[in-house]
């Protein structure tokens, strides 16, 4: 290891000058290099002077690591070739070395020029040993003390360089909680550019997700929510007593909704149609998404509920903030609790024993999507409507209440109403959804946009398919528009995207590429009978009019309703039938 005198040079001066004046002699101190690091009487104009051509006796010493008293200056055989040899004025020396771990970084030197100087110095020799032992000591162990505050610093720069390059927020705290080092992560996740000096509060929760603990974090009399552990470092050293790793729950929420998103981007005018139902549904969604209020958008399967939550999101003050989509029908019932509100290590038995963060809490601040609300049981929608009013959560397992800033867009293709007479719909909750409704028309009642869907979806697969597209033919236009689209936009896609596979090489779409099943519309035993000698058994009647009621009121919940009045029949008959012929 490098240590060197000269870094403590004016420490080792004032030692220089305390031997001078105790001892009434000469004192001059060399490093290992044989440089003159400093002197007292004779020697003190001479500092800094190179002595490797006459310090024949500190060559000595660095060879040996000994002590050595020359009695007789000029006579001993190591002056035998300094060039003062004949003419010395020195009349005793004393020469110790200065140790290091048995490194030898330097030498004390005493010497007497006088004969009353080397009297004083034989009559006293044990004692100016012993005395000059102790200052060697006091030197080395100031550069030692030096050297290791310079490793120290160094082993800090090291850290801190090392981790600046942290993704987790990085404080290394001293007594009292004062915070002595930080990286950039950690100001950016906490808000605050100027963190080293400031004094912070940390408070464990708690709580313990994704095998981390939850810590309340307090500086400036800021609150953040942080995960992460404290290690203490078990050091005597005031300065440095422990450190923080962590990430904020914001930032950990962001980690997540990267990685699970989908981000699809919609905005009104990219809903495709110029039907007048479409128009109309594009503009109440600019009109409600600046709003803060529930939204519950009620439609068929297919008909694009999701995507109207997006767009609603891409045009409210929210959308630079998250999106996070929960479908309650595809989640079992057990888990959908925990999906939505999250659990904490040990909640229950089976569960992930990270713990896991509810889809509210990820969608703080942002917009959480609820499709097919319809499906969620009747004990989770108290909790929901619970939510809704208080603006708070608490995880499974735990009883730390968690405020949240989160707007809720549910969606069904369920009769809510119907299901609240059914006991199967809380109808508080129902309200409490219903603030803003959008009802989205079946494809069917908006006919005038199925042409300019088809070629949305026409030139999207043939992109995608890599089969050139010449043009579809007017006869199967008209049959497309004319069809009934149970299965809505969706429905509609799937037959393109089959026609666009079947295309022959000349790119025409026809009605030789249509699937197979397009004008399975209706059960077979319901099928129009042109023979007049036949006769219609009165259920396959009965099934054809609810066909043809839906067909000319709609497949909405309105539409039922006054598909059921013109039959003559109770709503609830006509949902019966209507379950019948599906299941026929």
């Amino acid at each position: 290891m490098n240590f060197d005198l000269c870094s403590i040079q004016d420490i080792v001066q004032k030692y220089a000058d305390i031997i001078s004046q105790v001892s009434g002699v000469d004192v001059e101190v060399v490093d290992k290099k044989l440089y003159r690091i400093a002197g007292t009487g004779l020697y003190a104009g001479n500092v800094n002077q190179d002595m490797s051509s006459e310090g024949y006796v500190y060559r000595h010493i660095l060879n040996t690591g000994e002590t050595k008293i020359i009695y007789n200056p000029g006579e001993d055989p190591l002056c035998f070739n300094c060039p003062n040899c004949s003419n010395c004025q020195e009349t005793i020396e004393i020469s110790m070395p200065i140790k290091i771990h048995e490194e030898i970084i330097g030498i004390i030197g005493l010497v007497g020029s006088s004969k009353d100087q080397r009297d004083l110095i034989l009559k006293n020799e044990k004692l100016y040993l012993e005395f000059v032992n102790q200052i060697a000591y006091f030197i080395a162990a100031k550069v030692l003390e030096l050297k290791e505050r310079e490793n120290n610093l160094s082993i800090i720069a090291i850290l801190e360089s090392v981790i600046d390059y942290m993704n987790q927020g990085v404080l290394i705290l001293g007594k009292g909680n004062i915070i002595t080092i930080c990286n950039e992560s950690a100001k950016q996740q906490l808000g605050i550019s100027m963190l080293k000096g400031k004094t912070m509060q940390i408070i464990y929760t708690g709580d313990e997700l994704n095998n981390t603990s939850e810590y309340k974090m307090i500086i400036d009399n800021k609150e953040v929510f942080i995960m992460g552990e404290v290690y203490p470092f078990g050091l005597r050293n005031d300065q440095y007593t422990s450190i923080v790793i962590f990430k904020t729950v914001k930032t950990i929420h962001s980690d997540l909704y990267e990685m699970m998103a989908t981000h699809k981007a919609v905005d009104a005018k990219n809903i495709i149609g110029s039907s007048e139902e479409t128009k109309k549904l594009k503009s109440n969604i600019k009109k409600v998404a600046g709003s803060n209020s529930t939204v519950l958008i009620t439609g068929e399967s297919g008909t694009g509920k999701e995507m109207v939550a997006r767009a609603i999101w891409q045009q409210s003050e929210r959308r630079n903030q998250k999106f996070v989509a929960v479908n309650c029908a595809a989640i079992p019932e057990t888990l959908l609790e925990s999906e939505l509100f999250g659990y904490v290590k040990g909640a229950f038995s089976g569960a992930d024993p990270k713990g896991r963060i509810g889809k509210f809490e990820l969608a703080n601040q942002g917009i959480i999507f609820l499709d097919e609300i319809g499906d969620m049981p009747i004990y989770l929608q108290a909790k929901l409507l619970r939510v809704l009013q208080e603006r708070t959560i608490t995880r499974i397992g735990s009883n730390q209440v968690i405020p949240i800033d989160v707007r809720v867009i549910a969606a069904t293709n369920k009769d809510l109403k119907a299901m609240i007479g059914t006991k199967k719909f809380r109808e508080d909750l129902y309200y409490r959804l219903n603030v803003i409704p959008i009802s989205i028309k079946p494809l069917r009642e908006r006919r005038d946009d199925i042409e300019e869907l088809t070629g949305y979806f026409v030139k999207r697969y043939s992109y995608l398919l890599n089969k050139p597209f010449s043009h579809i033919e007017r006869s199967t236009m008209e049959k497309l528009k004319n069809h009934m689209w149970r299965g809505n936009v969706r429905e509609l896609e799937n037959t393109v995207e089959f026609m666009v596979n079947m295309m022959e090489s000349d790119g025409i779409l026809n009605d030789r590429t249509l699937p197979m099943d397009f004008f399975e519309n209706i059960p077979k035993s319901v099928a129009i009978n042109n023979n007049s000698n036949m006769i219609t058994p009165l259920r396959e009647l009965e099934f054809r009019e609810i066909q043809k009621a839906l067909s000319i009121f709609g497949d909405t919940t309105e539409g039922k309703r006054r598909a059921a009045m013109s039959l003559g029949i109770s709503l609830t008959t006509f949902y019966r039938r209507l379950e019948e012929m599906l299941n026929k």
